[in-house]
């Protein structure tokens, strides 16, 4: 854990009451954020940051604007994908890790909260050697990604690197909105942190079902969405007096909750933008200041294409309170993350 024996408490806002009055399809009122190459602590970060915070403590998320290199990048990795999944079924499945769970998994073989999802998937861990110590030691998720082509792994590489550029200066700036007296804290937390990525294809919708992936929270820090124009994702904003799942702890999963209510926003999909959300792992470092953000996949009439990364703590990490380093409600990461 970083030491920031400093830290002031950290500043909670009460979430919201939306007004339900026009539920159906009701759209999410997503602020776009422009983030500095590099962030120094000065006076426009802090407000930067502390913007930040009130929109993931209002909205549940929010947008950040991508540089013309990094929307580049993003339609080379979506370029990448669709020739993957467009592969035939039998040859997708040859591009499998039993080691680290990496590469493809069919549509209907993931399930949520006991229900099959619909996604095509292709998962990317941390990329590494056999001979790597930590590899070796079995660490779960960590080794040899099994890469369909060098013109695959080149686009996702560079854009997997921009995305983590890009998640270490959120982490910054959320220190700082949070009031944190080092800008480092978090990211320090993320030092040589287990990011990972996952692409996936939703089909166009059937008379059967309209569900592409459902409802849950996911483990760890940051979110990050890139999508296409087709739409589906949904998230669910804080709402007063709502019970949120610790879904750290086994007795508390989040997956399925609230996944038929109608309190769900719809999040347009805009172009050079990126979606971004707390994790469990916020949740649990802020005592609730930041509770992770609830999200699902409708499917609509066209097939749809994500790619979801998440910024991660580092492996080994052991998370908790930051405003009470002696709280005895912690977990370590690589647990969690592995179950």
């Amino acid at each position: 854990m970083t030491d920031d024996s400093n830290i002031a408490p950290i500043s909670t806002v009460t979430p919201r009451i939306a007004d339900w009055s026009n539920r159906l399809n009701r759209m999410a009122n997503l602020k776009t954020f422009y983030i500095p190459p590099v962030v120094v602590g000065n006076a426009a970060d802090i407000e930067l940051g502390k913007s930040m915070v009130l929109e993931w403590q209002t909205e549940g998320m929010f947008q950040v604007a991508c540089t013309p290199d990094v929307y580049t990048s993003s339609q080379l990795a979506f370029k990448a994908s669709r020739e993957f999944f467009a592969r035939p079924t039998s040859e997708k499945l040859s591009y499998v890790s039993d080691l680290t769970f990496a590469g493809y998994v069919a549509s209907g073989e993931e399930l949520t909260a006991g229900e099959a999802d619909s996604s095509e998937i292709f998962t990317l861990v941390k990329d590494l050697p056999l001979t790597d110590k930590r590899v070796q030691d079995g660490w779960p998720g960590h080794g040899p990604v099994p890469w369909p082509s060098s013109t695959f792994k080149e686009a996702l590489q560079k854009y997997l690197r921009e995305l983590g550029s890009i998640g270490d200066r959120l982490l910054q700036l959320i220190s700082l909105g949070l009031g944190l007296q080092n800008l480092n804290s978090l990211k320090s937390i993320a030092t040589d942190g287990w990011h990972h990525a996952r692409l996936l294809r939703y089909p166009s919708t059937s008379s059967q079902s309209l569900r592409g992936t459902g409802s849950h929270t996911d483990y760890g820090f940051l979110v990050i969405i890139t999508q296409d124009d087709a739409g589906g994702l949904f998230i669910r904003p804080p709402i007063d007096g709502e019970i949120r799942h610790r879904n750290w702890l086994p007795s508390e999963s989040s997956a399925g909750m609230y996944e038929d209510s109608e309190e769900w926003n719809y999040v347009k999909p805009v172009r050079s933008t990126l979606v971004v959300f707390p994790g469990d792992m916020f949740q649990l470092l802020t005592d609730g200041a930041l509770l992770s953000t609830p999200h699902k996949v409708h499917l609509t009439q066209k097939e749809r294409y994500s790619l979801a990364y998440f910024h991660e703590p580092n492996f080994q990490q052991i998370i908790k309170s930051l405003n009470n380093v002696d709280s005895m409600d912690f977990v370590h990461y690589g647990e969690v993350s592995s179950k």
